[in-house]
């Protein structure tokens, strides 16, 4: 998770890919602090799913499925 705000190089990979990426977070990063707000895998990826707790996980799976 810390990685999503911090590396510019999974940003990168992300981009340079042409599978669908979801990013996925467990807890709502937006009322967490400031530097969680932002992305490096965000602006690439298909979708963002966050604050469902592990259910976040099925939500990314059931976006590939249909």
């Amino acid at each position: 998770a810390a990685y999503t705000h911090t590396s510019v190089g999974i940003g990168d990979a992300v981009k340079a890919i042409e599978v669908p990426v979801v990013e996925v977070h467990i807890s709502n990063t937006f009322s967490r602090e400031e530097f969680r707000h932002q992305s490096y895998i965000s602006p690439n990826a298909k979708g963002v799913i966050l604050g469902f707790g592990l259910k976040s996980y099925d939500l990314a799976i059931e976006s590939f499925i249909f």
